[in-house]
């Protein structure tokens, strides 16, 4: 089969590689019919995340068909339709019973987390992929949902729902900033509503994603690189106190003392970006103001819940979706979602 092999800090490649094979019974065989790429995947070329090495095939992002199951995997038949969840589950350790799938600690032989797919093991941004403990880390489609919008589902919905406004704490009539509106910002702005805030004030330098956040849920938009954002944010609060829940979406210590000079005394900053470097955590003016800070990776628990919404047409995640390919263009796919601020990227629709 083909597929998207890393090759080192800068390097990758499309190409010939074996196709996998059942190697526990708990397992399955899923052809890709669609796969999307992640910001992640951009820090794994970037030498980022060093626990992935040469040869390993990307992406933990797919929906696709069962092609073949192992012996003790129940519920699941050849020929459905399924999600791929980005965090496999044991379903039967520690973590997984308290919900918390992303430490699973069985998965493969790596004990401790849930993000095996494009990681540790090989990944979805290929024809085929296994699925380790298939029965808890796939989800059946129901026809009427596309891949485009389940693909959402794979990470970035359940990523910004569970550790941005979960975590948070949102609750109805918050006031929520959101700095940064990527495709997991806008992810957080999209889910904020079921929790009941009343204000969501999306926060970037690009005034294109900024009026993107509008279309998807967020009531202001505000650029971050005029010398008042701070005071104009502020303004939109009550008394001007603040916001309630301030989420981080990107992943850099600037965008994180951001989101702490616009809590308001009791309110929560939830971080969702992965960060590359140290962050200053400036306990000398947070400790006396009540704070919460929340950090966290995706357990994907509510990838269910979400579907329900996506399927009632409560939720529209097809909307993520501003470039399409097919499998073979993969390495163009690469170049214009990693050129986003040019190419006015959001997420990619990768498909046979």
């Amino acid at each position: 089969m083909k597929a998207l092999v890393y090759h080192g800090p800068g390097r990758k490649a499309w190409e010939d590689v074996p196709d996998p094979a059942i190697r526990n019974a708990t397992d399955a065989i899923v052809r890709i019919d669609t796969t999307t790429i992640c910001g992640t995947d951009l820090h794994i070329l970037k030498g980022d995340v060093p626990a992935v090495t040469d040869g390993r095939i990307l992406g933990h992002e797919g929906v696709g068909t069962v092609t073949e199951v192992g012996s003790a995997v129940s519920g699941l038949d050849v020929g459905d339709r399924v999600i791929i969840s980005c965090i496999t589950a044991c379903g039967s350790c520690d973590y997984c019973h308290q919900q918390l799938p992303s430490h699973c600690l069985d998965n493969e032989g790596m004990s401790g987390i849930g993000w095996v797919l494009g990681h540790l093991i090989d990944g979805t941004q290929a024809e085929l992929v296994r699925i380790p403990f298939a029965a808890n880390s796939l989800h059946k489609l129901p026809d009427e949902v596309s891949d485009e919008a389940a693909i959402m589902l794979s990470d970035i919905l359940p990523t910004g729902f569970e550790i941005g406004v979960r975590n948070g704490d949102v609750q109805p009539g918050d006031i929520v900033a959101v700095v940064g509106a990527g495709p997991v910002g806008l992810s957080v702005i999209m889910t904020a509503g079921l929790h009941g805030a009343s204000r969501i004030i999306a926060i970037d330098l690009d005034d294109n994603r900024l009026e993107m956040a509008k279309a998807f849920g967020a009531t202001d938009g505000v650029n971050s690189s005029t010398e008042d954002w701070r005071d104009v944010v502020l303004a939109m609060t009550d008394g001007g106190l603040g916001v309630d829940v301030a989420v981080e979406a990107v992943g850099t210590p600037k965008t994180f003392d951001m989101c702490t000079e616009l809590i308001r005394p009791g309110a929560a900053v939830a971080n969702v970006g992965v960060h590359g470097d140290p962050v200053e955590l400036k306990l000398q003016d947070l400790w006396i103001k009540d704070v919460s800070i929340t950090t966290g990776l995706v357990s994907a628990t509510t990838t269910k819940m979400l579907l329900k919404l996506v399927r009632q047409g409560k939720l529209k995640p097809e909307e993520f979706v501003t470039h399409r390919f097919q499998l073979d263009q993969m390495m163009e796919a690469y170049d214009v979602f990693g050129r986003a601020a040019e190419t006015k990227a959001m997420k990619v629709a990768i498909s046979r």
